[in-house]
């Protein structure tokens, strides 16, 4: 990349899945920042609603409703952009949805329309974004997950959407690069994170699903995004739970799928019955309008990372201690696993 990238008050910035959790946090961010912002997201009226509060603290916003799996929507959302500001200058990929249950309870069709929306949706979103910015510059940034280096049951479709979205990120990055284009490619990779993940996925399990411990603040996830924006990066874990999933999956597997079977089943729900009728977000909006976080989890939400800070905005010898502590936590787990496999 040879040109850099702008402060966010000077952007305009389109975001996807803009009404709900880590994109509506990052788009009040932007917005306070002084950002000018596109908003793409399947309910209409959770956007106009959005765009007015936004507008009457002074931003300037504007609506289009979306579904990413749609390449002519998004088509038309990078254009709407272009008609707005003249210029693309961040791309926000975030939209998503899971679903809990094991393969052979989940429907081909259910699984088939999350790739569409966490993997297509990021293709789509992505190259209409590099064909806009081709000669002005900017940066996309893909939503991960820690679940994009390490895969955990009872949400496997998810786990290879976010592998998936991985690989076409660091493919299409290594193409930018060769063709010596002014765009900046990051995968952010957070945590579980208290939004209404669980209450947009579709469930096929007996109880309500439940995010595991630790969880992090949305805001984490939006300061990433836009630090991101500003300052471009590769890889961006949030929650140094995150790039410890990371580690442990490269550095022990096998010990990490014992694991998982061991506590995963069981962590991954709240022990309280699935309602009858229970609505989600695979197919179509639904639930609660404009919320950024769940707030009723069993575990407590970490409102800072220390391992983020230090890896975006720290001094690097704080940056190598972080490492460091890591990689001894990661061989003190692998060798209590070592020792409770020999007993």
């Amino acid at each position: 990349m040879t040109k850099p990238l702008k402060k966010i008050g000077s952007q305009a910035i389109v975001i996807t899945g803009a009404t709900s959790g880590i994109g509506l946090t990052t788009a009040r961010a932007a917005a306070a920042r002084g950002a000018g912002l596109v908003l793409a997201a399947r309910d209409s009226d959770a956007l106009d609603q959005l765009v007015a509060e936004l507008r009457a603290q002074g931003a300037d916003a504007i609506a289009v409703p979306t579904d990413v799996g749609v390449r002519g929507e998004v088509e038309a959302l990078g254009l709407a952009a272009m008609q707005r500001y003249g210029r693309i200058d961040t791309w926000v990929n975030n939209a998503g949805v899971s679903i809990y249950g094991r393969y052979q309870d989940v429907p081909l069709a259910d699984q088939q329309r999350l790739f569409q929306t966490n993997f297509w949706g990021v293709v789509h979103g992505s190259l209409v974004a590099l064909d806009m910015m081709r000669e002005g510059g900017g940066a996309i940034i893909n939503l991960g997950s820690e679940l994009s280096d390490r895969a955990v049951p009872l949400q496997g479709m998810y786990s290879a959407s976010k592998h998936a979205v991985k690989g076409f990120t660091d493919s299409l990055r290594m193409e930018v690069e060769k063709d010596g284009l002014p765009v900046s490619l990051t995968l952010i990779k957070p945590a579980g994170i208290d939004t209404l993940y669980t209450k947009h996925a579709r469930n096929y399990m007996e109880n309500e699903p439940e995010l595991p411990a630790p969880l992090y603040a949305p805001d984490l996830v939006a300061d990433a995004i836009l630090y991101a924006a500003e300052s471009g990066g590769r890889d961006i874990y949030v929650g140094g739970a995150a790039r410890m999933i990371s580690a442990e999956g490269t550095l022990m597997p096998r010990l990490l799928d014992k694991l998982m079977n061991a506590i995963m089943f069981k962590q991954q729900n709240t022990g309280e019955p699935s309602a009858p009728g229970r609505q989600d977000s695979l197919y179509a909006s639904s639930g609660p309008r404009l919320r950024e976080r769940l707030g009723d989890h069993v575990s407590n939400v970490h409102e800072h990372s220390a391992y983020t800070y230090l890896t975006t905005r720290g001094k690097p010898l704080g940056i190598g201690l972080l490492i460091g502590a890591v990689a001894i936590g990661v061989l003190a787990v692998a060798g209590s696993e070592a020792k409770r496999e020999s007993v």
